[in-house]
């Protein structure tokens, strides 16, 4: 077996493998990014016997920010936001400017909301969506038949 001596006129460039691991080229978190580096909120679904909730997380937002639609079965919340902040000072402009968008769609289950009913609200960085359950796919309770 030979061994080699490794030259080290390069020690203090990071490796291919060390760079792998610790400048995050595999970092889960960066799952949730849009191909426009603008995070696309998490959600949580829930449903109960009466309805199904969505909460999306977006905080720094304003409920104007918002828009929420139902189309055919398909519940869809998006957002657009610009800003834009100028400042001059002898004789030098800074202008600074971001936007930021997504959209999430949710297909809803067929027949089963009572559409008049949905709602909405934000508050304290959370957008809040009740989705109400028409009486008929609701949970009902057991009965007794009687036999003849």
């Amino acid at each position: 077996m030979t061994l080699a001596r490794r030259n080290n006129t390069f020690s203090s460039l990071p490796s291919l493998f060390d760079r792998f691991l610790n400048e995050g080229l595999m970092d889960w978190n960066n799952l949730n990014y849009s191909t426009t580096d603008t995070t696309i909120p998490a959600v949580n679904v829930k449903e109960d016997e009466d309805k199904y909730s969505i909460e999306v997380a977006a905080p720094g937002m304003k409920k104007d920010d918002f828009d929420v639609k139902l189309e055919n079965d398909m519940l869809t919340i998006s957002s657009e936001k610009k800003e834009e902040d100028e400042k001059s000072e002898e004789g030098f402009t800074r202008k600074e400017f971001s936007y930021q968008s997504f959209q999430r769609s949710f297909t809803l289950p067929e027949g089963h909301i009572l559409s008049d009913k949905i709602s909405a609200k934000y508050n304290d960085g959370i957008l809040h969506i009740e989705l109400p359950k028409r009486d008929e796919v609701k949970p009902q309770p057991a009965r007794s038949i009687k036999i003849s």
